[in-house]
C-alpha cells in the first residue's frame, strides 16, 4: 500500500507544470482590454498565497529547464510586458505580497519619455523593489510583417540602447502583441537570449523549451483559478503551420504525447468542436474562411492544453 502510494504521488509529481502569468496595465479604466483593477489583483495574489502556490524569478524556471529537472506545480512567474506607468499602481501590493517580477521594457517608449511610460529611472528603481529588467523590442513593431533586415536592425538598436541604460544584458525576450513565426523566433535567438516569452495559453512543463515558454494573459475580472488547473499538452503542429495566404483554413493536424482519443479544437470566430485522435494524429478538416488577421488555434484534451497564434503578414 505505501508503494502504491509513493508511486501515485511520484506520477503526479512527475506532470506537475508551473505557470507564468502576464500583466500589461493597472488601475487604467482608459484601456480595459488590457488593465487589471488592483482590488482583482489583490484578490489573485490572495488565492496564490492562501493555496501556498510560490511566486519565483522567471529565471527560477529557466534553471530547472536548462538543468532538465522536474518543475514543482505550484511555481509562479510573474511578468508585465511594455513598462506602462500605471504599474506603479499595483506596486505596493507585489511588495506587500513579496511577489519578484520581470517587467519587459518597451525600448522606445522609455528613451523617448512617452508619457504613459516608465522613464528608465524608474524602471532602474524596480531593480530594488524586486523586479528583473528584460527586453521587449526597441519599436514594439508587428515583427511578423516586417523584413529579415528590419527587424535585426530592430533587435540591435534596442539591445544597445537597453544595455546603455540599465547596465547589463537582457536575459529575457517578449514578443510585442505576442505575434511571432518561425522566421520570427529563429532571428530572436540570434540574438542571444536564454528565454524567449510568447503569449499562447498554456503551462510550463519539463518538455517545454527555453525559447517559447507560454504565458497566460490576465486581464479585468479573472478568477485565477482556471488558469492553474491547465497542463502542458505535448503536440507537435503540423498544419497550419503559418496563417494560410488566402485566409482559408483547410484542415489542423497535429501529433500528441499521451493515450488520447478524443480532444477539443478552437479556432478564432469557429468556436470549439469535438475531434477524434486516433493512434496520437489529430487530422481534423476544417474548410473555413478567416475573418480576423490573428486567430488562435488551440487544442485541448481533459486539462491539457496547447496553443498556436497565426498572424496574417
Amino acid at each position: 500500500m505505501r508503494y502504491l502510494f509513493l508511486l501515485c504521488a511520484f506520477s503526479f509529481y512527475l506532470f506537475a507544470d508551473a505557470h507564468i502569468f502576464l500583466y500589461h496595465r493597472f488601475n487604467d479604466d482608459r484601456y480595459p482590454s488590457t488593465n487589471t483593477q488592483n482590488s482583482v489583483l489583490r484578490k489573485q495574489f490572495e488565492f496564490l498565497r492562501d493555496n501556498n502556490y510560490t511566486v519565483v524569478p522567471l529565471q527560477s524556471i529557466v534553471d530547472k529547464l536548462n538543468q532538465n529537472e522536474t518543475l514543482p506545480e505550484k511555481w509562479i512567474a510573474l511578468t508585465i510586458d511594455d513598462g506602462y506607468k500605471s504599474f506603479l499602481n499595483a506596486l505596493p501590493i507585489f511588495e506587500e505580497f513579496g511577489y519578484v517580477f520581470t517587467m519587459f521594457v518597451y525600448v522606445e517608449a522609455a528613451e523617448k519619455n512617452y508619457p504613459d511610460f516608465l522613464n528608465w529611472e524608474e524602471l532602474k528603481e524596480l531593480e530594488k523593489r524586486g523586479g528583473t529588467l528584460a527586453f521587449h523590442s526597441y519599436s514594439h513593431s508587428h515583427q511578423t510583417k516586417q523584413s529579415k533586415d528590419a527587424l535585426r536592425a530592430d533587435f540591435k538598436k534596442g539591445l544597445e540602447l537597453y544595455e546603455k541604460r540599465v547596465g547589463s544584458k537582457s536575459s529575457f525576450y517578449s514578443y510585442p502583441y505576442g505575434e511571432f513565426n518561425d522566421e520570427v523566433r529563429n532571428i530572436a535567438e540570434e540574438f542571444g537570449f536564454s528565454a524567449i516569452l510568447n503569449q499562447n495559453i498554456g503551462a510550463v512543463s519539463d518538455k517545454s523549451s527555453v525559447y517559447d515558454l507560454n504565458r497566460f494573459a490576465l486581464v479585468g475580472d479573472e478568477n485565477i483559478k482556471p488558469f492553474l488547473r491547465y497542463k502542458t499538452l505535448e503536440a507537435e503542429w503540423i498544419e497550419p503551420k503559418i496563417y494560410p495566404s488566402n485566409s482559408n483554413i483547410t484542415k489542423v493536424e497535429a501529433r500528441v504525447s499521451g493515450n488520447i482519443t478524443k480532444a477539443k479544437l478552437y479556432i478564432t470566430d469557429l468556436g470549439w468542436r469535438d475531434i477524434e485522435v486516433k493512434d496520437g494524429l489529430i487530422n481534423y478538416d476544417v474548410n473555413k474562411k478567416l475573418q480576423k488577421s490573428r486567430v488562435r488555434v488551440i487544442l485541448q484534451a481533459d486539462d491539457k492544453i496547447s496553443t498556436k497564434i497565426l498572424v496574417k503578414d
